[in-house]
């Protein structure tokens, strides 16, 4: 099995520009906090329960070849999605692993995240952005 492919926060933005979506695997009350401008939200768990629906919901939206970026607070939870997804054979997606907050790196160097990088941030949850809305969309 191949790892996920990694982004910063600017590579991120990059790959949103030309086509890919932003998935937002925390909670949904932090989706609402802030998130990534344009997100959409699939939480990857919940209280520390693996979210049973997150490949179907993806796999349904998307399919395996879709173009995904997954991002959570600061790394772990994307990652654990991430990897989910390459081993349900997904072909296109990268982790941001300093996420929205900023992270470390394997070093436990700092990460700036999508905040501290200056990109652009909405808080509520969007019309077709949230997890119900992703949870009807079909490829």
């Amino acid at each position: 099995m191949s790892n996920p492919k990694t982004a910063s926060a600017e590579e991120t933005k990059k790959l949103l520009d030309e086509g890919y979506v932003y998935v937002d695997v925390r909670s949904e009350a932090e989706f609402a906090a802030g998130h990534p401008t344009g997100a959409l939200n699939v939480p990857v768990s919940s209280r520390g329960v693996p979210n049973p629906e997150f490949v179907p919901v993806l796999e349904r939206a998307f399919g395996k070849d879709g173009k995904i970026v997954l991002g959570c607070q600061s790394g772990p939870r994307s990652h654990r999605g991430a990897e989910a997804l390459v081993q349900a054979g997904f072909t296109d997606v990268f982790e941001m692993p300093c996420g929205f907050s900023g992270g470390r790196d394997e070093f436990g160097r700092p990460l700036p995240g999508w905040v501290a990088s200056g990109l652009p941030v909405e808080t509520g949850v969007p019309a077709g952005q949230g997890y119900a809305d992703v949870k009807q969309r079909s490829k």
